[in-house]
């Protein structure tokens, strides 16, 4: 495990390459019923370069006219969200160290040429949970700084199976992916990079 900065652990390699096999099929399955969608920006509708969708009680959304929040249907289908896997739920009970389950599991999806600008992740209730990451194919660019958009960042490569915490004074932490470096895994078949947030939202 190492620290990244105050409240953000990273755990390289917490997920071994069957267990990532495993977890993608997972992962596919959910697609299936709830698909991959491009969502985009507040106010100037400006599409996002990730594909995204949710499985969960709540699922993360973004739109034009609304903005960011968390709801319980797929803006496209209408649908509930997919329950969230048992595998997810074992990942978070290792790894969050906090006594309420994770509501929305956010899956991005980044093409080899995607990327992901510096944010908070802000939009929970529940601030004391942590967020927590996986990554799954192609090794990225990790990017973190501090409580304000202009503070120093640091950034380090996340490789598939990667797992970070961000908790404690790091959760509100502005992060970001700078690029997806093609070529550096085999678990998906064509490329780019999977990665999972899972979030308590509610109190």
């Amino acid at each position: 495990m190492l620290t990244l900065a105050k409240g953000i652990l990273h755990h390289p390699q917490a997920i071994n390459r069957a267990a990532q096999e495993h977890l993608v099929a997972v992962i596919r399955a959910v697609v299936a019923e709830a698909p991959l969608y491009v969502p985009v920006m507040p106010g100037t509708g400006r599409p996002m370069s990730v594909r995204m969708t949710n499985c969960g009680t709540l699922g993360w959304v973004t739109d034009k006219a609304r903005g960011y929040r968390y709801q319980e249907t797929h803006p496209v289908t209408e649908k509930p969200w997919p329950a969230m896997p048992n595998e997810l739920l074992a990942l978070w009970e290792r790894y969050a160290a906090y006594d309420k389950p994770p509501e929305a599991c956010l899956i991005n999806f980044y093409a080899d040429d995607a990327k992901m600008g510096l944010h908070q992740d802000r939009d929970e209730q529940d601030l004391q949970a942590p967020v927590l990451s996986i990554s799954l194919g192609n090794t990225c660019l990790f990017r973190v700084g501090g409580l304000e958009r202009g503070d120093k960042t640091s950034s380090v490569k996340l490789s598939s199976g990667d797992i970070v915490v961000l908790g404690g004074e790091g959760r509100l932490a502005f992060h970001g992916v700078d690029r997806i470096y093609p070529g550096t895994s085999t678990l998906l078949k064509q490329g780019g990079r999977i990665n999972l947030t899972l979030r308590r939202v509610n109190r």
